[in-house]
């Protein structure tokens, strides 16, 4: 069952097993997809791990930890027309890579195909899988399920040549809700996102992270693509929803004061989405008010 049209693109950093794990579980996928895998400056031999045990798997080494924008560094050496993300304590199911490329192949105008994602080692549905299939957005009749607002990097499949012409993640943005930004500017760009039922993701949360610094920075950056994409009463009532809903504590102060740091080039940078795309986003404040998941990380 070889399928030549999917990349997966890992980015890691001082994850070592968890790392290899991930490898491992994509060696046995039936696709046998291509992987390539961004090293973020890693100091435990991670590298060296990756080039003795998956000699077959392409490993880039920028010498510093770029966060996502390693993802484009991968994706600058994809050369099939769909691109699978996959973090490195998480991995992709036998023949869900080739079930997402049949539906970007059947459908011209999907950008994206965000699968379920199982947390293991329990195998229990992750808590937002519920958000994704219960999704409030109208769709087309054509569109094969839920429409979504943003993905999540880890469970979802990408048209390259969409992600590239939309400009990959921000630099800015590096890591925690950094999806959220790309996504909407591929909407603006008429690609349309979905969740796919059918697809598995598994993801066993690695313990070396540092829930602060990502809560932090998932604050920071909500704010920042707020500021960059929404109209201004829109990003004034979310600025406020916010302000009041977050912990009040350290990290969440850091996190406004360092979004507020950066106003001078979010306004350089400043673009507000065409109506369509900003009256999906509308519909979607509601569930995101309820949602620990996106409160937190956007």
């Amino acid at each position: 069952m070889t399928d030549p049209r999917t990349t997966v693109v890992v980015i890691t950093h001082n994850r070592r097993p968890e790392l290899l794990r991930t490898l491992g579980h994509l060696a046995r996928l039936p696709e046998k997809p291509r992987v390539i895998v961004t090293d973020n400056g890693s100091t435990d031999g991670t590298a060296e791990a990756v080039a003795r045990h998956h000699p077959g798997v392409r490993l880039l080494r920028p010498g510093r930890n770029l966060g996502a924008v390693g993802r484009n560094l991968a994706v600058r050496e994809v050369r099939t027309p769909y691109v699978a993300f996959c973090d490195d304590d998480s991995w992709w199911s036998p023949g869900s890579l080739a079930g997402a490329a049949d539906l970007l192949d059947r459908h011209p105008a999907l950008g994206t195909v965000t699968a379920r994602i199982i947390v293991e080692p329990d195998g229990t549905e992750d808590p937002i899988v519920r958000e994704l299939r219960d999704s409030p957005l109208p769709r087309p009749s054509w569109l094969p399920g839920p429409a979504l607002g943003s993905f999540l990097a880890a469970a979802t499949v990408l048209r390259t040549d969409a992600f590239r012409t939309a400009g990959g993640f921000h630099p800015r943005l590096w890591l925690g809700g950094e999806e959220e930004l790309l996504a909407a500017d591929l909407a603006a760009d008429g690609w349309w996102l979905t969740y796919a039922e059918a697809l598995t993701v598994h993801h066993q949360a690695s313990t070396a992270r540092d829930p602060t610094l990502r809560r932090r920075h998932g604050i920071r950056n909500t704010l920042w693509f707020t500021w960059l994409r929404r109209p201004a009463g829109p990003a004034l009532r979310r600025t406020l929803n916010l302000a009041r809903t977050v912990p009040r504590d350290t990290v969440s102060l850091l996190a406004f004061a360092e979004a507020a740091a950066a106003l001078p080039w979010v306004l350089r940078e400043r673009r507000v989405l065409p109506h369509e795309v900003e009256s999906r986003l509308r519909l979607l404040e509601p569930s995101q008010r309820g949602s620990t998941a996106r409160r937190y990380t956007g």
